[in-house]
């Protein structure tokens, strides 16, 4: 979801080659997640641990958002330590593994099969991990250049990996009593790794640096982005401790308010970032991204919820922790990564097509390559649909999940029809 810009010097971008098929495959994947949703809006509300859900919730984790992470990062990255993607193997082997291994895990979990085949996918998508952190790794030490943002994003992709490790584990706990418990119940824990610290921490390291780029700002605060960084790593590993090693569901308010700190202060950076920014205008994607920064703390509000209601009473809430994961997956990180990516994407191609004409005449502006009506049109369906989803959910209704599933279906058109549109054009001479 992230990139760089057009001025950016040859010598520090990675060749659209291997950055491409990670935004493709991402947007084939949402488009297949909103399919299988609506077909299953009808049971999402039964519970959490059901086939046709954990499938879609997989998707959407692996699918779409780290996919779209992996491929984006490897542009990335290069600018932030001002050097070279160390291997572009590497990241073609990280693509390769993953594009295999999630159909193989997702398939898994729909049908409900936890045998060989799921756990080679598991374990193709830790491979695609391991390829991921190395280039990430020997990039960073090539280059000797100290960048808080890269640290960001070094750590979620270690978070990442365990996040994988944990999930292999429990995928294999399902036919070898490998845990001392059921896999259900080291869910909290396999969930919330990936959660902050695979999404969290990457989306506010990286979002960090665009959101006061792409609006021309000159806001940077080190001092407080540190802040943020200790905030979600001490509040995550407080949560594993506390939640595998006490019984107490009180102490669980530490680490939500280690995170719920780190995310004021990363809304505080990127209102400052607003407040100064030097291009006065706002343009749609960056509205749409802005608004994610604000969905953030809609997770945090029910999470505040859940834990009072099992302070109160061991019973669980199915209905809220269904909304918790639905509001994470179909909101901030949906709608940073629909923000982003036309921000992002029309560079990569731009550079693709038009990089060797650069000062030899007119070329289209990189914001010209899609179409702005599709996007706006993306955009309202996208949001009627979230509020729409969200609110079937927590009052049961039928009709309103099978609209709201069916709006989020045409943002994933909507959002695939200027995705193609990008991923296919020709030269144009003006």
């Amino acid at each position: 979801m992230f990139s760089t810009t057009g001025n950016t010097e040859a010598t520090k971008t990675t060749s659209w080659k291997v950055v491409l098929p990670f935004y493709g495959y991402a947007a084939i994947a949402f488009l297949i997640a909103t399919i299988l949703l609506l077909f299953s809006a009808s049971d999402i509300t039964s519970h959490y641990f059901l086939p046709h859900t954990l499938a879609i919730i997989h998707i959407m984790a692996l699918g779409w958002g780290t996919m779209m992470i992996l491929g984006a990062s490897h542009q990335l990255v290069p600018v932030l330590i001002e050097g070279k993607l160390y291997s572009n193997k590497l990241a073609y082997a990280s693509f390769t593994f993953a594009a295999i291994g999630i159909p193989l895990l997702v398939n898994g979990f729909y049908v409900f099969n936890m045998g060989l085949h799921t756990q080679c996918g598991g374990i193709l998508i830790i491979l695609s991990v391991i390829a991921y952190l190395i280039n990430l790794a020997a990039s960073m030490v090539k280059s000797k250049q100290e960048n808080v943002h890269a640290f960001f994003i070094f750590t979620a992709a270690l978070w990442l990996l365990a996040t994988a490790i944990v999930g292999l584990l429990l995928l294999y706990n399902f036919t070898e009593p490998l845990l001392p418990k059921g896999s259900l119940n080291y869910l909290p824990v396999h969930a919330h790794i990936g959660i902050v610290g695979w999404f969290l921490l990457l989306v506010m390291g990286v979002g960090s640096r665009l959101i006061p780029m792409f609006l021309i700002s000159k806001y940077n605060n080190t001092r407080q982005l540190w802040w943020i960084y200790g905030l979600i790593n001490g509040g995550l590993l407080s949560f594993v401790y506390i939640f595998l090693y006490t019984d107490s569901k009180s102490l669980l308010s530490i680490p939500l308010l280690a995170v719920a700190a780190s995310i004021v202060l990363f809304g505080d950076f990127c209102f400052k970032a607003y407040q100064q920014r030097i291009r006065k205008k706002v343009d749609e994607q960056m509205k749409v991204s802005l608004l994610s920064v604000l969905m953030m703390l809609l997770p945090v509000i029910f999470l505040v919820i859940i834990i009072t209601l099992l302070i109160l009473s061991p019973k669980e809430n199915v209905s809220l922790i269904i909304t918790y994961g639905f509001i994470i997956f179909f909101g901030w990180i949906t709608a940073i990564i629909l923000g982003m990516t036309f921000k992002t994407l029309p560079f990569i191609v731009w550079n693709k097509v038009y990089h060797h004409l650069a000062g030899k005449g007119k070329t289209p502006n990189p914001k010209d390559l899609f179409s702005k009506k599709v996007f706006k049109w993306m955009s309202v369906a996208y949001i009627l649909g979230f509020v729409m989803f969200t609110a079937g959910i927590l009052f049961y209704s039928a009709i309103v999940l099978q609209i709201a599933a069916a709006l989020l279906l045409l943002t994933s058109l909507l959002y695939n029809w200027n995705v193609i549109k990008l991923l296919m054009h020709k030269p144009v001479s003006l």
